[in-house]
């Protein structure tokens, strides 16, 4: 498009208002008419930006999606710890108790503190098995 062909409406002036603006230096200028190859141009950087937004969304909610999967992962797991937490506290609470039975009845224990000085705590790590 000639600059001939962007100043069709012309006013009293003769100057289309449309194209005009002022600079710094509050001067009228005339614009330059964007040509068809400038709309070309601004329409496949319009598509591809589209197709740019469109790959990162999808990427982003990829990422959400291993995020959320991973997530799951580590509550199973921590579950799972948890539980076997709270089944060896058990089994620990029962071998205390057993222990604590076993005591009053144990030769080996009533023989050590008769004739040694030995810490009790010694002693019971010496009467348990290696």
């Amino acid at each position: 498009m000639s600059l001939y062909n962007c100043i069709i409406g012309m006013s009293e002036n003769g100057i289309s208002s449309g194209f005009l603006h002022r600079n710094a230096d509050n001067l009228l200028v005339l614009q330059k008419c964007e040509s068809s190859e400038d709309d070309d141009r601004k329409l496949k950087r319009r598509e591809k930006n589209r197709v740019a937004a469109q790959r990162s969304r999808k990427k982003q909610t990829q990422k959400a999606d291993e995020l959320h999967e991973e997530f799951e992962c580590l509550e199973q797991e921590n579950s799972l710890l948890r539980k076997e937490v709270q089944t060896l506290r058990e089994e620990q609470r029962r071998l205390t108790e057993a222990l604590k039975a076993h005591e009053p009845l144990c030769p080996i224990m009533h023989c050590a503190v008769n004739l040694v000085s030995i810490p009790r705590s010694e002693i019971i790590a010496s009467c348990l098995p290696r």
